[in-house]
C-alpha cells in the first residue's frame, strides 16, 4: 500500500478535528445534565491547562513575548471564559442539535470578525451570505421555539461572538510564529490562576453521586474538545493546506447532528436537516466571495 501524501493525511487530520469539534456540544450536554455548567467550564479550562503546561514543558517551548500577552489573555477571556459557559449554559435549555445548527454560521461570523478587525473590504457576496446565514438561523430558533427565543439561543448567538473573535485572535498569533497548538496551550496556561481556583470552589461535594455518564461528557469536553482537537486540526491545515483542509469544517454542522441523536437521544427532523444543509451551502458560498484589502 503506498503511503499517504500530505494533502490526503492532512485532509483526514482535519476531518478527526472536525468530528472531535462536532461532539463538544452533544458531550457538553451529557456533563450539564448532572454537573454545574460552571464547573464544566472552569474544570476542562483547569485540566486541559494542565496537560498543556506539561506538554510545553516537555517539549521545552519558549515563552511568547511581552507583547503577545495581552492578545492571549483576551482570547483567554473569548475561548476559554466566554465559549466554554456560554455553550454550557445553553445545553440547559436547548438540544444539542439545535446548538449544531446555530453555531453552523460560526465560519461566517469568524471571517466577518477577521475582516473587520484586519481592515479587510468583504464582498457583497460575502455581506449577502452572511446575513442570509444569519436571517436563517434567526428563523430556526424562532420555528423550534414556537415563535420566540429561548433562553439558550442567546447564550448560543454570544457563544458565536466570543468563539469568532478568539479565532481570529489566536490566528493572529499563529501568524507571528507561535504554532497552533501552542497558542491554544498558552492560552490554557495563562487562564490557570483563574481555572483552578475555580474548578476547586465549584466542584461537586459528592463526584461519586454524580452518573458515569456526565463525567465521561466531561472528560471528552476536557481531552478532546479544549486541547487535543486543536493538535490533529492545526496539523491536518499544516499538512494539506489552509485552503483545502479547511472545507472538512463544514462538515461539522452534520456531525453534530449525528452525535446527538445517536448520544442524547435527539429526534432531528427533515426541517431541521435542510436548514443545515442551507447554512452549510451559505457558508461555503461565503467563504469563495472574493475579500479586498484596504
Amino acid at each position: 500500500m503506498p503511503p499517504l501524501s500530505r494533502e490526503t493525511l492532512g485532509l483526514l487530520l482535519g476531518f478527526v478535528g472536525v468530528v472531535i469539534f462536532g461532539g463538544t456540544l452533544p458531550f457538553t450536554r451529557l456533563a450539564v445534565e448532572a454537573l454545574d455548567p460552571w464547573f464544566v467550564s472552569a474544570g476542562r479550562a483547569a485540566l486541559s491547562g494542565l496537560l498543556a503546561a506539561t506538554t510545553l514543558v516537555a517539549l521545552r517551548r519558549p515563552r511568547p513575548d511581552a507583547g503577545d500577552l495581552r492578545s492571549l489573555a483576551l482570547a483567554a477571556l473569548c475561548l476559554v471564559g466566554g465559549f466554554p459557559v456560554l455553550t454550557a449554559l445553553a445545553m440547559q435549555s436547548v438540544p444539542a442539535s439545535h446548538g449544531g445548527v446555530v453555531l453552523g454560521v460560526l465560519p461566517l461570523a469568524t471571517a466577518a470578525m477577521g475582516a473587520l478587525l484586519s481592515g479587510e473590504r468583504p464582498s457583497p457576496a460575502f455581506w449577502l451570505a452572511a446575513l442570509a446565514g444569519a436571517a436563517l438561523v434567526v428563523g430556526f430558533a424562532l420555528r423550534d421555539g414556537g415563535g420566540r427565543f429561548e433562553r439558550g439561543d442567546l447564550y448560543l448567538a454570544g457563544a458565536v461572538a466570543a468563539s469568532s473573535l478568539g479565532y481570529v485572535l489566536s490566528g493572529r498569533l499563529a501568524q507571528r510564529g507561535l504554532g497552533g497548538w501552542e497558542v491554544i496551550s498558552w492560552i490554557l496556561v495563562i487562564s490557570l490562576p483563574v481555572t483552578i481556583p475555580l474548578t476547586i470552589v465549584l466542584a461537586p461535594s459528592d463526584p461519586g453521586a454524580v452518573p458515569a455518564w456526565a463525567w465521561a461528557g466531561f472528560a471528552y469536553v476536557t481531552i478532546l474538545s479544549q486541547y487535543l482537537g486543536f493538535f490533529a486540526w492545526n496539523a491536518g491545515l499544516s499538512l494539506g493546506g489552509i485552503a483545502r483542509v479547511s472545507q472538512v469544517q463544514l462538515l461539522q454542522t452534520f456531525v453534530t447532528l449525528l452525535i446527538a441523536a445517536g448520544l442524547n437521544g435527539e429526534r432531528v427532523d427533515a426541517p431541521t436537516w435542510a436548514v443545515a444543509i442551507v447554512v452549510v451551502a451559505l457558508v461555503l458560498v461565503g467563504r469563495r466571495a472574493a475579500v479586498q484589502r484596504t
